[in-house]
């Protein structure tokens, strides 16, 4: 994609672009409201606090995805990234609200401290993309992929901790939903293999009503309009313990985003340079922000979009603007907001599973074509970083007895897979590898 791509592709019918961009919105839905109903769950508050904590949350995500598209001197990376509300937040949201020494005053503090941290040390960050090469991103983009799997897998038995996990409606539901993404990208072409994703979660849904797995009363108790305003749940307060604490919250979001800009980088075949990477970080600095002055949530790039743009193959930045939008739309109105709530979790994630998939499968792209995979030490470099970041995610106890602040890091697998590959290649090839073909250059000499 060239750098100049407008932001708008005037030769794309406006009801393709729109179902692009709904598509995505569906995608990510799940991830973004399920961060809200938790926390809010844990801090008892009201179904009315309930309400405008998800609806806001909707706006915010829309809010962040536009910045980071919007390409300027300051901030924006420019590419079809679409942000959502950082799952790593939680916990720490959750422990700061409910400490007696501090309290949901101090969330929305936090938030705003470690948001203006990322914005002043964008430029440093940026700088970091020697710590990337080939070998790195290649790792990094499957890490996040493979780890996703167990996730798509969750939603598509009915969700952890359902109390249908594993009945036969969630699993032909789901596995129904993937037969059929997978039929229609071997059999049609152009805009309906580009939009399977969408036609397969609106036909699942559809067979999950006559299955009596779809509740429209949602749609029917919500209302027509909600009302936003900033610091809705009161002033801000700021104290040394919550700051620091999202501040580490805020550094891992920052690792995850680099793995989603260096893939998408290689999705595009667009080189990211240290200044790119620097306004999306500001970007997302800026993000995070607002998120806590309109008493929301800090922001991260979603990788599950990533495999999104994978297989529709529509890669232009028209397509997330839409999504953007609608996602503001979503936020002032509940009612609309609520139809995307009747996918039930089989049904997303059958389609999930083809979209994490596709996210491992461009890192093995990149892995096998800029890597040299007859050196030992790329393989185990490749073996290794991959290994932890499985190993964190299927198994997240293997921490738990360290300090709740380390554990934010310990317990992510994509930071735990990317931290380890970053550190081996640094041992093994110092800041940089040599090309493929310059490797097999010698190997055909000797």
């Amino acid at each position: 994609m060239p750098h100049d791509e407008p932001v708008f592709q005037r030769n794309r019918h406006p009801f393709k672009t729109f179902s692009l961009g709904l598509q995505h919105v569906l995608a990510m839905y799940a991830g973004a409201v399920i961060v809200p109903l938790i926390v809010g769950g844990a801090l008892d508050f009201t179904q009315e606090q309930l309400t405008y904590l998800v609806a806001i949350d909707l706006m915010m995500c829309g809010v962040a995805t536009l910045l980071q598209v919007w390409k300027n001197k300051w901030f924006g990376i420019g590419m079809p990234v679409v942000l959502g509300c950082a799952f790593q937040a939680v916990t720490p949201m959750i422990a700061i609200g409910t400490d007696p020494d501090f309290g949901v005053s101090f969330i929305y503090g936090a938030i705003i401290a470690s948001g203006l941290f990322v914005v002043l040390c964008s430029g440093l960050f940026g700088k970091l993309i020697r710590l990337f090469p080939p070998i790195v991103t290649g790792s990094v983009v499957t890490i996040i992929g493979v780890t996703l799997i167990p996730v798509a897998f969750n939603d598509l038995a009915g969700g952890a901790g359902s109390d249908q996990f594993g009945s036969i409606e969630n699993l032909v539901l789901g596995f129904g939903v993937l037969i059929f993404i997978i039929i229609m990208n071997r059999f049609s072409t152009g805009f309906l293999r580009s939009v399977s994703i969408l036609v397969g979660l609106i036909i699942g849904t559809c067979a999950a009503y006559f299955f009596g797995l779809v509740d429209i009363n949602k749609v029917s108790e919500a209302s027509f309009f909600h009302g936003i305003k900033p610091f809705y749940f009161g002033t801000p307060e700021f104290a040394l313990t919550p700051i620091l604490t999202m501040i580490i919250v805020s550094i891992v979001s920052v690792a995850e985003s680099t793995g989603v800009f260096m893939a998408l980088g290689n999705i595009l075949d667009r080189k990211v340079t240290s200044k790119d990477l620097a306004r999306g970080y500001r970007a997302e600095g800026l993000a995070i922000v607002l998120g806590g002055v309109f008493n929301s949530f800090p922001y991260t790039t979603y990788s599950q979009n990533v495999g999104l743009l994978q297989m529709t193959r529509v890669k232009t930045r028209d397509v997330i603007v839409v999504a953007g939008g609608i996602l503001i739309v979503l936020g002032f109105i509940p009612k609309i907001a609520a139809f995307a709530t009747l996918i039930p979790s089989s049904v997303l994630g059958g389609a999930m599973v083809a979209m994490f998939g596709m996210v491992v499968s461009s890192g093995l792209r990149t892995l096998g074509s800029q890597v040299d995979l007859n050196r030992h030490e790329n393989l185990f470099i490749i073996a290794c970083s991959v290994g932890m970041g499985l190993g964190v995610t299927t198994v997240p106890e293997l921490f738990a007895q360290l300090p709740a602040q380390v554990q934010i890091l310990t317990g992510n697998g994509i930071v735990a897979g990317t931290f380890t590959a970053i550190v081996m290649n640094l041992i093994f090839n110092g800041l940089g590898e040599k090309p493929k073909e310059h490797n097999d250059e010698e190997t055909q000499a000797a």
